[in-house]
């Protein structure tokens, strides 16, 4: 990552304005009082389609959209699908969206919304991508990476962008993973901008492919079990460019639980009274568990989406 990334950040930042929203930066009272630090939460959340994947869908859709594409394909566990329906619904493209059979029913009712088409016959996010894949090469279609690409990667760091234009001083950052472009983006920009800024990736630890990828100095398949943070679960796709670009930037990276993700929602909702789903929960645990270290210091978690199921928010609560 490069000043020549940031600049095509904040080109995004502007091609993208009108269909996005400008997310706010929050002081979290509770986190910082138990914690000893200054507790920001950049509020992803509150953004169209309730993810930051609004961000990167909307930012290559409207350079694709130039070329005029009869259909574009995709894949994704959710998020990316639904930020995919909602551009192709303001720029007036036709998409047909790969899922896979455990895809929340929440995201696959707002995907729906956006009036898209979806095949749902793969296993799990990695067939779907391999499915979507094999798709678009057989008919000649452009695929749309959820992750594995300069474009949507350069309109999660919009992200980053607009920090910058909120506040100063910021000591580390905490991000959920899963493919990796979301911290991809994140950190590239804000390491240019200070380059002793902390990244800390969090991985849940039942299906965290670009942490061990990292560990092992190279993408390598693993076994995934069910998590609650489905945004961020699934296989890392061979020869992904977010591996590199991960590895120039992540400082540290970290497992957690399911209790501990589960934990981090319950308390950061009882205390915000704000909706946030798995992902967002693993950043909050990922803070919680090594806030010891941040005492005095100005952190900002990532709240990276909203998009949880009824029966999941019934299973978190309870």
């Amino acid at each position: 990552m490069n000043q020549e990334f940031c600049k095509d950040v904040d080109t995004a930042l502007e091609r993208i304005a009108t269909h996005i929203r400008k997310t706010p930066v929050e002081f979290s009272h509770s986190m910082s009082n138990s914690s000893g630090s200054k507790v920001l939460l950049k509020l992803e959340n509150f953004q169209v389609t309730g993810s930051f994947k609004a961000r990167g869908a909307v930012n290559k859709m409207s350079l694709l959209a130039e070329e005029n594409p009869e259909k574009i394909i995709t894949a994704s566990s959710g998020n990316h699908g639904s930020a995919v329906a909602y551009a192709a619904s303001i720029l007036g493209l036709d998409t047909l969206i790969f899922l896979p059979e455990n895809v929340s029913s929440a995201k696959l009712n707002k995907i729906k919304q956006f009036g898209a088409k979806v095949d749902i016959e793969s296993k799990d996010a990695g067939d779907a991508e391999k499915a979507a894949r094999d798709f678009a090469l057989k008919h000649g279609y452009p695929y749309l990476s959820p992750y594995n690409d300069y474009d949507v990667i350069a309109g999660q760091g919009t992200i980053a962008a607009e920090v910058t234009q909120q506040t100063t001083g910021i000591d580390a950052v905490f991000i959920a993973v899963g493919g990796g472009g979301l911290i991809s983006g994140i950190g590239g920009y804000l390491k240019q901008m200070n380059p002793g800024v902390q990244i800390i990736a969090c991985s849940p630890e039942n299906s965290a492919a670009m942490h061990y990828s990292l560990e092992a100095g190279n993408i390598i398949d693993i076994d995934h079990l069910a998590t609650i943070s489905d945004g961020t679960a699934g296989a890392l796709e061979k020869g992904s460019i977010t591996y590199e670009y991960c590895h120039s930037v992540i400082d540290e990276s970290i497992l957690l639980t399911e209790d501990e993700i589960f934990s981090g929602m319950r308390e950061f909702m009882n205390s915000h009274q704000m909706m946030i789903e798995g992902a967002a929960g693993v950043a909050i645990a990922g803070f919680l568990k090594m806030q010891h270290q941040f005492q005095n210091k100005q952190v900002l978690i990532v709240i990276c989406g909203a998009n949880i199921s009824s029966e999941k928010l019934m299973e978190v609560l309870s």
